[in-house]
């Protein structure tokens, strides 16, 4: 048969046992902190690269419209450089849209072709968007 420990002996047992049990604790306790400071610091790590990235895209797109003018400028047509292969700007396309839209409705779209320039400006209001009335 065994011998039973002294009860000094079942305390050192016990106090071993229940240190390798804190220890245990404390290393996941360590390894959760590091884990949070490692995700802070990438966040931040992350959110100034893609400031960079994105600074840096806006510089290539002003230096991109900067050409595209310059090629205007120098007497290319818009349709010439598309023949080319280059379109205009991404940047340039979209502030295009939005002020040729606007534009476009009030004077060429609700004109025909074939008016006379001497009718002048023509309202698309007149006769329910249709333009002006003929003889009027």
């Amino acid at each position: 048969m065994s011998k039973e420990p002294s009860i000094e002996e079942a305390i050192e047992r016990a106090k071993r046992a229940q240190e390798d049990r804190i220890n245990a604790i404390r290393g996941v306790g360590e390894a959760r902190q590091n884990l949070a400071d490692v995700r802070e610091v990438t966040e931040r790590e992350l959110a100034e690269l893609q400031a960079k990235i994105t600074e840096r895209v806006r510089e290539a797109e002003r230096a991109d419209v900067k050409a595209y003018n310059a090629a205007l400028s120098a007497g290319w047509s818009i349709e010439e450089l598309r023949k080319i292969g280059y379109a205009e700007p991404e940047k340039k396309k979209r502030t295009r849209r939005r002020s040729s839209g606007r534009s476009s409705l009030s004077t060429t779209s609700a004109r025909p072709a074939s008016a006379p320039s001497e009718c002048g400006p023509v309202d698309a209001t007149v006769n329910g968007g249709e333009g002006p009335s003929v003889g009027a």
